[in-house]
């Protein structure tokens, strides 16, 4: 096949691949695009927490490729990648198919590891892919189930035990949640809730140390301990094994077990496994195994090859691993791909972090935008989701899941019962504001509202939305307070 007329590929449906590929076929790019994914359905990673509480369905958080690629000029093919070519130019499948291409992007993600703690594989769960989130929660609900038949107090309390292992936003995140829910789920099984308990167990003496979220660390404290179940902190404490009746650690020199039948593993990620057998020198790889990348995203000594995500680290510009990171990660490359069909050449890809989003517990999280205000509670619980709505990868998903999710809100559907307290909602610069001076009562969710409706018909379809819309100002301001991509627009 003439390389001119060869398709490019890429390996991995998630932000940066799927983002990648759609870009790609908006802008009429004049080779075939071929995504390979070995799920059938995207993971929306930053709402598995409304997919484990059931605040959101699972059609909303992790739809099928087919119906986000169809009507674009993608084609997806469901597999597992057996072996990666970069010489050769090609891509095998575990099926056997092999796929030869002009550019290539590696878009792989990375893979849950256990630092080869004893037992963690077996006995622990993941909570990245819809498939963990449902086992973590059939687990936990199993468990409930046997408790409110149990009439031993000690067997009780194990069954009603559930760990997250590792403090960073995951972790934290997965705890509020729980904390919050468990609850619900023992009032619905006849258990008593006052024997549930949820710990959260980490290496580091802090929760989100080093993380991008740091700067919420004391309000993530103050939410663990505000859950409807208080959440438990074990800090300072290396997991030494997993077992089917719970967790040993070390602390303080000590070996300790809890005793539990529910245990979530949020510890960490590693490159994709795939990236070990490239020839790519060991030099130019980090010490987590990543490929070091240039500015442009492309491969060094491949410049056929880009590479986003949790495979890629550039050397002087470290990028964290957020979804809006991977999705302007996916633009970038799907900007310079456009570039180079058309005889220019690639850009620096520019990353710009627009703040942090974190889910502490039902109806309640926290944005942080700009590093200057912070929004909690019922109000930051808005800005997240209308915010993560936006990033939804095709505009028609876009617009459906909003316009059900703003339904939602109105009407409290899929929304667990939960006490809610707490103030302030609204931090400026580490000053609260009440919310009797800033967003009361009903305003709070108009707030929300006004922003994720026009957020919803900018991307679906930003040259209409400014004709239609420009003598309001409503664009000058989102196009401020929320830059698009340029590329998109």
């Amino acid at each position: 096949m003439n390389q001119a007329n060869q398709p490019i590929v890429i390996l991995g449906g998630g932000f940066v691949g799927l983002f990648t590929a759609l870009h790609l076929s908006r802008q009429n790019y004049p080779h075939p695009i071929i995504l390979i994914d070995r799920h059938r359905n995207f993971n929306f990673k930053p709402l598995l927490y409304e997919l484990l509480s059931g605040e959101m369905p699972v059609d909303r958080i992790c739809p099928d490729y087919t119906e986000l690629l169809a009507g674009s000029k993608v084609a997806f093919i469901q597999g597992s990648i057996q072996s990666v070519d970069l010489h050769k130019r090609h891509i095998t499948l575990e099926s056997g198919k092999t796929f030869f291409y002009a550019n290539l992007v590696l878009a792989l993600g990375g893979k849950t590891t256990y630092f080869h703690t004893p037992g963690a594989q077996e006995n622990a769960f993941p909570f990245t892919t819809e498939e963990e989130v449902f086992s973590l929660s059939h687990r936990i609900k199993e468990n409930i189930n046997r408790a409110a038949q149990s009439k031993d107090a000690i067997e009780r309390r194990q069954l009603l035990t559930v760990v997250a292992i590792g403090a960073g936003p995951a972790g934290v995140e997965l705890a509020c949640t729980l904390g919050d829910l468990m609850p619900i789920w023992c009032a619905e099984a006849g258990a008593n809730p006052e024997e549930a308990r949820i710990v959260l167990i980490n290496r580091s003496d802090e929760i989100l140390k080093g993380d991008v979220n740091s700067r919420l660390r004391d309000t993530a404290k103050a939410a663990l301990k505000e859950c409807a179940i208080p959440v438990d902190s074990i800090l300072g404490a290396a997991v030494t094994a997993i077992t089917p009746e719970g967790v040993e650690y070390k602390q303080q020199e000590q070996v300790k077990f809890l005793p539990a039948k529910a245990i979530a593993w949020t510890a960490g990620t590693e490159p994709n496994p795939l990236l070990k057998d490239l020839p790519i020198p060991s030099e130019q790889r980090d010490k987590r195994g990543r490929l070091q990348v240039r500015p442009s995203l492309q491969l060094m000594g491949f410049p056929n090859v880009f590479v986003g995500g949790d495979c890629a680290f550039v050397d002087d510009n470290p990028q964290p691993a957020t979804a809006q990171v991977a999705y302007q990660q996916g633009i970038a490359i799907a900007s310079n791909l456009l570039a180079l069909a058309k005889g220019g050449m690639p850009k620096p890809a520019h990353i710009a972090m627009r703040g942090t989003l974190m889910k502490l517990g039902l109806g309640k999280s926290v944005a942080n935008l700009f590093d200057r205000v912070e929004i909690k509670g019922k109000s930051g619980h808005l800005v997240r989701e209308a915010t993560y709505l936006e990033l939804l990868p095709t505009p028609v998903h876009n617009l459906k899941v909003t316009t059900e999710w703003l339904t939602d809100e109105i009407f409290q559907r899929h929304q667990p019962q939960v006490s809610i307290e707490g103030e302030p909602e609204i931090e400026i610069d580490d000053k609260p504001v009440s919310k009797d001076a800033f967003f009361p009562g009903i305003a709070a969710i108009a707030a929300g509202l006004i922003l994720a409706l026009p957020l919803t018909l900018r991307a679906a379809n930003p040259q209409q939305f400014h004709q239609n819309f420009h003598w309001s100002g409503i664009p000058t301001l989102l196009d401020r307070l929320a830059p698009p991509n340029n590329s998109n627009s």
